[in-house]
């Protein structure tokens, strides 16, 4: 059997739309990236949906199905969250993804990720850790990712049929959503209820906490308010690393893209220095994935910059992101051993002028050895387009590296 691996280099939220101030080019046409191009002559591209055209799906998803389940395996962002910053999940538990947010007095979100806040979360979060609520019920939360933190209530008689208080991009301005049950069970009704006290008493600890009477003081946005949203219950799941027999790392500074990954029973390695913006190290995430490939079947190496600027509406900021995955790209690729092919992937679009996650597929491309290329020689949205792949589900695209490393059974005689 020919011994073959694969490294998948991921751009976050890396599709985009034409835009005027790129001279009607998308991110991608634009930036300048001569590894990512030369690949696409090496190699055969194509265009991903990750579920289907048209339907958006969150980095959660989207990463779940490019680490090999299907959409019907999703346990809820609020597990994956926990799983990635690795908090401890009991049978039972309500893990809930949340923003470290800002809202005025009368409960308006001015800004629902706080001014991007990155410092002393940690101490915030620590204050509200542990509420008791009523019931026996108690709330736990720790930070993740920059804004990110994640919830769990733990106690008798809850539910994860919850509305989300997230009013979501891109509607800062906006009230936050009053938490409510999405069925009629005593269950649900409870744990919108608790939720709801639960932000009202942390909200009252956050607006006079120091590190958000200091936040003030420097002109900065305070962390004052907890937006909830993709409330879940773990389930159980066979870990692809298990079901494949594989051996397979994840290199990422994405809580939620680690979470997915520890999920899929894939070993992950993360930095402090790898952050979820531009100011990532990407020579530790080359390093590590050409070291990592050698004793594993598959590398995922994750960028999460792309996604970010998307978010906030900075196409020109988002080009320079995708001209650092292009240098992170060509650092492993001056050191991929012969047997290893390298693909390119987005967990899905982030147009800039809508500031969320589209429906619209991304490109994908593989290149390596005994590849059949196609006629396309630069990687985005517009060539890859004529690819050979054609347009295809995210599911097909990691069956097709899962065929070229002879892990897919051939059906019939």
């Amino acid at each position: 059997m020919i011994n073959r691996k694969v490294i998948m280099a991921i751009a976050d939220g890396l599709g985009d739309r034409p835009h005027t101030m790129l001279g009607n080019k998308t991110p991608l046409e634009y930036a300048r990236t001569p590894n990512l191009d030369d690949l696409a002559s090496e190699g055969i591209t194509g265009m991903m949906d990750l579920i289907a055209p048209g339907i958006p799906v969150g980095t959660d998803m989207g990463h779940l199905i490019l680490f090999g389940y299907e959409p019907q395996h999703y346990p809820g962002r609020g597990p994956i969250e926990a799983l990635g910053i690795g908090m401890e999940v009991k049978p039972g538990d309500i893990v809930l993804r949340c923003n470290f947010a800002t809202v005025d007095e009368a409960g308006i979100v001015v800004d629902r990720r706080a001014g991007r806040i990155r410092e002393k979360t940690n101490e915030i979060a620590k204050s509200i850790n542990g509420m008791e609520l009523e019931d026996g019920v108690v709330a736990y939360l720790e930070p993740a990712t920059e804004h990110r933190a994640v919830l769990i209530l733990r106690g008798d008689g809850l539910s994860d049929q919850v509305s989300d208080s997230d009013p979501k991009a891109p509607n800062d301005g906006k009230p936050y959503h009053h938490i409510e049950p999405k069925d009629a069970s005593k269950e649900a009704q409870k744990t919108a209820y608790l939720l709801n006290v639960f932000l009202k008493k942390a909200h009252e600890i956050l607006s006079s906490h120091p590190v958000n009477v200091e936040r003030i003081t420097a002109g900065k946005l305070p962390a004052n308010f907890i937006l909830t949203r993709g409330a879940g219950r773990m389930v159980d799941i066979e870990p692809i690393a298990e079901k494949l027999n594989i051996n397979v790392s994840c290199i990422a500074g994405e809580s939620t893209v680690l979470g997915v990954a520890k999920l899929a029973g894939y070993k992950t390695f993360t930095d402090s220095s790898m952050t979820g913006n531009i100011d990532t190290n990407i020579e530790l995430k080359a390093k590590l994935a050409i070291e990592e490939i050698a004793n594993n079947d598959i590398v995922y190496v994750h960028m999460k910059a792309p996604d970010v600027k998307g978010h906030d509406n900075k196409p020109l900021e988002k080009t320079k992101s995708i001209e650092l995955f292009d240098q992170m790209v060509g650092m492993i690729r001056e050191k991929l051993p012969d047997n290893v092919y390298l693909a390119l992937a987005a967990d899905h679009s982030t147009p800039c002028e809508v500031g969320e996650h589209t429906g619209e597929p991304v490109p994908v491309l593989i290149a390596g050895p005994s590849i059949r290329k196609d006629r396309v020689s630069q990687y985005n949205e517009m060539d890859c387009a004529y690819g050979g792949m054609g347009r295809l589900t995210g599911s097909d695209f990691v069956r097709t590296l899962h065929d070229l490393l002879g892990f897919v059974k051939k059906q019939g005689n």
